[in-house]
């Protein structure tokens, strides 16, 4: 049996190297084995929206960064106490981007307007590819000699990503042969133009949901800020708005404190496609202070949350276990994925931002992050 080129970098690796028994049903190419990442347990959180009402959840969080778990069950903790958190779905659609190409821009033009009378064929092939996938809209976008169609599709419990490219090259193919392609004179085309933001963070994101469309929210009252974080519910709202000032100064890319932190942990244990990150991190933190009832109202907007609860690295045992430990892991599940995700980064947010405003965040993480040799060298410093 010839060796592999890479069979030297494993000598003496214990802790990668598994078994071919364990790695022969991955499907990942060359696969060697594992890495370990440690899991957490956040919560209880009380949330209230789709196929969660009223109910005590947990979030499992694949992390290596110390402080993060207890902080976001803190954040849970004084959610808890003002009567736990609201969320909701607000739209939904996976996307990809083809480009057909034309001879001239009067050729492009042509055919963008008459993207509207080929839609229901386009559908009809695409729509063949899976009972799960609906094409919801197409949108020309003329560029040159080129038109770049986005299309966003609805993937039922599934992420989609795979489920569109293969619906929308289908239906290209199809439509680029066929007598009408030859009507509009296409060249060619390609199966995205990054019109898509595939894996990207834009402001099309933004604009036009890519994954999950999804708001959380709840109220916090003064009594409970300074009983479980430590500062009032005022100081919270000046700390948020004197960083969402800063944040417009440097052109920060959406408001929030470190949202990022549960979507990431989240998604790597729960079998998420981890790059989609890039999609997701746009998020929006609005805080809204009552100065007669010390009330702080506060929400947390996700316009593209590129998830799926059946597909992809969900179906791996370690992934769909943590799904369950959610109460995700079955059929019909994925709004309520999505609303499980919104809120916890909600809740981390809040108790990332009271460790600012109370002067704790960098004992917090020199108290759970260091070892205690690192502490007593610190200490004399």
């Amino acid at each position: 049996m010839a060796t592999k080129p890479f069979q030297h970098l494993l000598q003496d690796k214990k802790h990668i190297i598994h078994t071919p028994e364990e790695t022969s049903k991955i499907k990942v190419e060359n696969c060697i084995g594992f890495v370990k990442v440690p899991v957490g347990i956040a919560g209880p959180l009380l949330v209230d929206g789709p196929n969660a009402t009223n109910e005590q959840v947990y979030a499992t969080l694949a992390t290596t960064e110390a402080a993060l778990v207890a902080s976001c069950a803190r954040g849970c903790k004084v959610f808890n106490a003002c009567g736990g958190l609201q969320f909701d779905i607000l739209g939904e659609g996976m996307s990809r981007a083809p480009v057909f190409k034309f001879p001239t821009p009067r050729h492009a033009i042509n055919f963008a307007k008459s993207v509207p009378e080929l839609q229901s064929q386009f559908t009809a092939i695409a729509e063949s590819t899976s009972r799960h996938l609906r094409l919801q809209h197409i949108v020309p976008h003329i560029i040159g000699s080129s038109v770049h169609l986005y299309i966003s599709y609805y993937c039922g419990d599934a992420s989609g990503q795979n489920m569109v490219t293969i619906a929308t090259q289908k239906a290209c193919q199809m439509l680029a042969t066929s007598p009408q392609g030859s009507e509009y004179e296409i060249i060619g085309f390609q199966i995205d133009g990054n019109i898509s933001s595939d894996k990207k963070p834009s402001w099309g994101n933004v604009r036009m949901t890519r994954g999950v469309e999804v708001m959380a929210w709840g109220t916090l009252t003064n009594s409970a800020c300074e009983k479980i974080l430590g500062t009032s519910s005022y100081n919270l709202y000046n700390t948020l708005i004197t960083g969402k000032e800063g944040g417009i100064r440097n052109g920060q890319f959406g408001c929030n404190i470190n949202t990022s932190n549960i979507v990431a942990a989240i998604f790597i244990a729960t079998g998420q496609d981890a790059a989609c990150v890039a999609e997701a991190c746009w998020s929006h933190l609005v805080p809204e202070y009552d100065f007669e009832t010390k009330d702080l109202k506060i929400s947390l907007y996700l316009p593209s949350l590129p998830v799926g609860v059946i597909g992809g690295g969900t179906v791996y045992e370690t992934q769909n276990e943590c799904l369950q430990i959610m109460g995700c892991a079955r059929p019909g599940m994925k709004g309520r994925f999505a609303g499980l995700i919104a809120s916890f980064a909600l809740a981390l947010d809040v108790s990332t931002c009271s460790a600012v405003s109370n002067h704790t965040f960098s004992q917090s993480h020199q108290r759970l992050a260091r070892t205690s040799q690192q502490r007593k060298q610190t200490s004399k410093i």
